[in-house]
């Protein structure tokens, strides 16, 4: 996982390591409000992917989304990568966390920050079939907007092979350009298996610090994947070298190649005010164990 290397270096910079989320009292989510679909005339045209709505978070990345339909109004939501969070067991499932962490948001050119974000709550964490941390702010849509930034919208497509892909890290303010080379049926590192993850073509040479960005389709500027591994040593299946796992149990390595976890079943899930409503139909992320 892409966060190890980055954690040293945020040691020395005396940056807070990723840990358990801290135990600040959540902020009450506001009731839901009708969905605000902004008018075809407002949409601005698309722009080049930059840094716009990425945050940096300690030894990691991360960014502020939103679903297709929100108010305003309603608590932004940052996503990262559930190992972002901490190294969680391989079923584990972290639903309504008080936390107070801090984030980063950068400027749209990357040259410097915004200011200040901070969770209330972790909303949602796992490593089980993916890897996604999701952090409710204290601060609204309208309040990041006028802080100079914007929420980047999450795709609720599952995104196609080929197309062109920005993965975008607010640690280390670079972005990474490539295509999303194919899918993974299984992708296995360590102690956990993810499920349909998308690989990337080589020239996307992510490194410790950029789990948890956003990975971007350069067409339509949604977020369609959450960058979270790569193969850094040839090793098969081991901490930091993911092996993938085909229907047949077949096991092929690609050193130097990296990944990165879909986010288009996370849309139907994302029910308004702030909140993860796992028995949501279509929701596609995993629910914790009885």
């Amino acid at each position: 996982m892409r966060h190890l290397v980055a954690v040293l270096a945020a040691l020395v910079l005396s940056v807070s390591a990723a840990t358990a989320p801290a135990t600040a009292a959540p902020a009450a989510p506001p009731a839901p409000a009708a969905p605000h679909v902004p008018a075809a005339s407002a949409t601005p045209p698309l722009a080049e992917v930059d840094f716009t709505g990425t945050v940096s978070l300690s030894g990691c990345s991360g960014s502020v989304v939103r679903p297709p339909t929100y108010q305003p109004s309603d608590p932004a939501l940052v996503l990262t990568n559930g190992h972002c969070v901490r190294f969680m067991e391989p079923e584990q499932v972290m639903v309504d966390q008080p936390s107070d962490r801090k984030f980063t948001l950068l400027k749209g050119n990357g040259e410097g920050s915004l200011g200040t974000v901070q969770a209330s709550t972790l909303v949602y964490g796992t490593m089980s079939g993916t890897d996604v941390g999701i952090y409710r702010l204290t601060s609204t849509y309208a309040q990041v907007e006028a802080m100079g930034s914007r929420a980047l919208e999450l795709s609720p497509e599952h995104p196609a092979a080929g197309i062109d892909i920005r993965v975008v890290s607010g640690y280390w303010h670079e972005v990474y350009s490539c295509q999303a080379a194919g899918y993974v049926y299984r992708l296995r590192e360590g102690r956990w298996t993810w499920n349909d993850s998308m690989r990337y073509t080589e020239e996307c040479h992510t490194r410790g610090g950029t789990s948890g960005s956003p990975v971007v389709d350069a067409a339509t500027n949604k977020v369609v994947a959450v960058n979270n591994t790569g193969n850094e040593d040839g090793e098969e299946c081991t901490d930091n070298n993911p092996c993938e796992v085909d229907e047949s149990g077949k096991k092929t390595v690609r050193k130097g190649i990296g990944y990165a976890q879909q986010t288009y079943q996370i849309v139907p899930c994302l029910t308004g005010g702030g909140r993860v409503d796992l028995t949501a139909p279509g929701c596609g992320l995993a629910r914790p164990k009885a």
